[in-house]
């Protein structure tokens, strides 16, 4: 089942309800994850006529076992630790610290690269809207929701085209309000319900944000 073209498809579909939802303007401002997040949230910022900003995590990859995530760090210096995972395996801090060190360089990077210079959007106080292209397992999600918290954000939704019901209603729980325009039953990965789910890449990512800072508009309809 194909629910969208592209990704920039699926952004405004969310940016519609949304919209519905949540009205436009304000103090409100799109945090989209980069990359595959960063189109939906380009349609998203434009059709709500709101700032468009970035939002990096890496995660913290366990030593030995870098697949599972011992915590994660995000835009804004904040750290994450699943103490559960640190405690059970007996993770040394100065484990921990090199990890921490080693991701915030990359993240820096990637700030760097994708912001040109732009300093990051305000975040204190606000109302987030956290975009993503789809809700799998929601574990970025659910570090991006615990890193944001801790910059004081008056609200955070989350919003995704498509998501797993599972995933959707358990984040319930960690947001404010989530909103998946699509919950199918059949679910298996994201990319099952886009036509073309081609990588966004660095240069995508960095293109859109500074389109979206020049107030330029939405990408073309495909035919």
């Amino acid at each position: 089942m194909q629910m969208f073209r592209d990704r920039f498809d699926a952004g405004r579909a969310l940016g519609q309800r949304l919209r519905v939802l949540l009205g436009g303007g304000g103090d409100l401002v799109v945090l989209a994850l980069p990359r595959g997040g960063v189109p939906v949230g380009f349609e998203v910022a434009r059709i709500l006529g709101v700032p468009l900003d970035v939002f990096v995590v890496r995660k913290l990859g366990t030593p030995g076992h870098e697949e599972l995530a011992m915590g994660a760090i995000a835009t804004g210096g904040v750290t994450v630790l699943n103490e559960g995972i640190v405690r059970r395996l007996g993770i040394a801090r100065a484990a921990i610290a090199a990890a921490v060190q080693r991701e915030a360089r990359e993240l820096a990077r990637r700030e760097q690269l994708f912001r040109d210079g732009r300093p990051r959007a305000r975040v204190e106080g606000r109302t987030v809207l956290l975009v993503d292209d789809g809700l799998a397992t929601g574990s970025t999600m659910r570090a991006a929701l615990q890193a944001l918290r801790q910059q004081a954000p008056a609200r955070v939704v989350v919003g995704v085209p498509v998501g797993a019901p599972e995933t959707c209603a358990a984040l319930q729980d960690e947001a404010d309000a989530v909103i998946c325009v699509h919950t199918p039953a059949r679910f298996f990965a994201v990319g099952q319900f886009y036509e073309d789910f081609t990588q966004t890449t660095d240069d995508e990512v960095r293109e859109l944000l500074a389109r979206a800072a020049h107030g330029e508009g939405s990408a073309p309809e495909a035919p």
